[in-house]
């Protein structure tokens, strides 16, 4: 590690909130496009006393969605906060939701930690998530409030995609290598700009574990039509129709992708699966966001409204920034 890293390094480690339970994604959920995405729209869904506050800085709460898959090149803990495996645990016939204890310290007790770190643990890294944000708003933190609300939106929309509660994650199991990115991004990338995200006002949410353990579980009910549904398409269509090559940014070398007709074909087979996943990614996100400010107190937003993001927590994104294009290998599992 060169001087310069260390010190980046050094920097971004003093500067994060660091977890004090071990939290353990397949980077890029949603794609970043999808990412900015659900966490702008949430901020529609707040109510009169948040709205303002968020409205101002709601450029810095899209743009730092993509934050978490940034830090998976740079912190090696972060990786596993963006999914959980959840059929590793219904071996045997067992119906893993059943097996698997909700409480971390249950799940602990039953499993090791070892091996929840191993498997993944959004749904406990959401409750984490909750509470630091929850501390941000007593303590009238600008930069906790912002950070902490940001990088929410990005473990809930994880929590939000079928393919992040599953040991085939991306397709390798079934000869679908590729699946992940395909329904995340490539879907969102092509056909977002259609959907409709006025998903409603945001509600109170009891148990922020529960409301992320729900997540998961309707994630992974649709799985199997995620899986099976691509798997018939294939069959249909021949590899030069289902694929197309295209350049993307300012690379001349042209890449290989899903063509649009496959898409299309694809996503209406779903019957809107992504839009919808996406929608309640919404919805969910303004659910925390504003259940974190009444746990909170509901502490008045307008005095912070003027305040801008510090230089320090501009320092960290940067030096997030640095180190994945200096490792441009991520910790954790990779995937198209």
């Amino acid at each position: 590690m060169t001087k310069r890293v260390a010190l980046l390094f050094l920097a971004l480690s003093a500067l994060l909130l660091v977890l004090p339970t071990p939290v353990v994604e397949p980077a890029d959920a949603w794609g970043f496009y999808g990412h900015k995405r659900i966490n702008r729209m949430a901020c529609y869904t707040l109510p009169p006393e948040m709205f303002p506050f968020f409205k101002r800085h709601i450029d810095f709460i899209s743009d730092e969605a993509v934050g978490p898959d940034r830090r998976r090149y740079a912190v090696q803990g972060e990786a596993p906060r963006h999914y959980i495996d959840i059929d590793h645990y219904g071996k045997g016939g067992l119906d893993p939701f059943e097996a698997m204890p909700r409480k971390w310290e249950d799940a602990v007790r039953k499993y090791s930690e070892d091996t929840l770190q191993a498997y993944g643990i959004v749904p406990w890294h959401i409750e984490v998530m909750f509470q630091r944000l929850v501390k941000a708003f007593q303590r009238g933190n600008v930069d906790a409030i912002l950070k902490n609300a940001t990088d929410m939106g990005h473990y809930i929309g994880d929590a939000h995609v079928p393919l992040h509660t599953t040991e085939n994650y991306n397709g390798q199991l079934t000869d679908q290598y590729g699946i992940h990115a395909f329904w995340e991004s490539r879907i969102p990338e092509l056909s977002a700009e259609n959907y409709d995200h006025l998903v409603g006002r945001a509600q109170y949410i009891n148990s922020p574990l529960d409301a992320a353990w729900e997540a998961v579980y309707d994630s992974h009910m649709l799985l199997d039509s995620v899986l099976a549904i691509e798997k018939r398409l294939s069959r249909e269509y021949p590899e030069d129709r289902k694929y197309v090559f295209e350049q993307r940014g300012n690379s001349r070398t042209p890449f290989r992708t899903y063509s649009r007709e496959f898409t299309k074909a694809y996503e209406d087979a779903m019957g809107g699966m992504v839009e919808r996943r996406m929608n309640q990614s919404i919805l969910s996100l303004g659910n925390f966001w504003y259940s974190a400010w009444v746990v909170a107190g509901q502490p008045n937003l307008d005095r912070f409204e003027v305040k801008e993001v510090s230089d320090s927590l501009k320092k960290v994104i940067k030096a997030e920034q640095e180190l994945m294009e200096q490792n441009r290998k991520g910790y954790g599992r990779e995937h198209e």
